[in-house]
């Protein structure tokens, strides 16, 4: 796997590359991170992003790096230097922001670990291949502009690298992955909320094994 200066060493695997979704993932429960990677990881979808937007979120994901040794898990919804530092401590493998500042991305610089910043727009994505930042997460892809905006940022910015989140679906993603410029989706499609609640697991690896399949 090719390594990016988004990555916290030149040693470092691109997030891009690991697998073709990354589910984006809300913890309400912590009771649920467990068995959800878990189903997640036996579906095929090994890189989980577990959202910092819940009182839960840094202890699911301490859970997921604990107990389920084949999850990729890292941190979502990353807003500041402290979420940078406590998503780390608690075993963020990457990090994933919806926007970025000159103060974030130098601390997300700083981790250890890669990192994707978000953009949704062409001079914000011109900002971070100054700052030698080429891999990134577009959001929110579907209000953004969607496939049509990122295949016309192919041409004149050619170096960067996407990772599209924002309202993809199990029957958009194709059309995203299908870019050159894509190298992998963040969805939720494959956690129905019913699902969820119920704690179907086996309804949730069913959807990551389809998932996992998208190229």
């Amino acid at each position: 796997m090719a390594a990016s200066p988004s990555s916290a060493s030149p040693s470092s695997p691109s997030v891009l590359d690991l697998a073709p979704v990354v589910p984006v993932v809300v913890v309400e429960d912590l009771a649920d991170a467990v068995p959800m990677a878990r189903a997640l990881v036996a579906g095929g979808l090994p890189v989980i992003e577990v959202t910092l937007r819940t009182p839960v979120a840094l202890d699911a994901l301490r859970a997921i790096a604990a107990e389920v040794p084949d999850a990729v898990v890292g941190a979502g919804t990353v807003l500041s230097a402290r979420n940078v530092d406590d998503s780390v401590a608690a075993g963020a493998r990457f990090l994933v922001s919806p926007g970025w500042t000159e103060s974030l991305l130098t601390a997300m610089k700083g981790s250890g670990v890669p990192f994707l910043p978000g953009v949704s727009t062409t001079s914000e994505v011109v900002a971070l291949l100054e700052h030698d930042v080429s891999e990134m997460k577009f959001f929110p892809a579907e209000a953004a502009g969607g496939t049509s905006y990122l295949k016309s940022l192919g041409g004149p910015l050619p170096r960067a690298r996407f990772c599209p989140t924002g309202g993809i679906t199990a029957a958009t993603a194709p059309t995203y992955l299908a870019l050159a410029n894509v190298g992998c989706v963040g969805g939720s499609w494959m956690l129905p909320a019913d699902a969820v609640a119920a704690r179907d697991w086996a309804r949730v690896e069913s959807l990551a094994r389809e998932a996992s399949t998208l190229r």
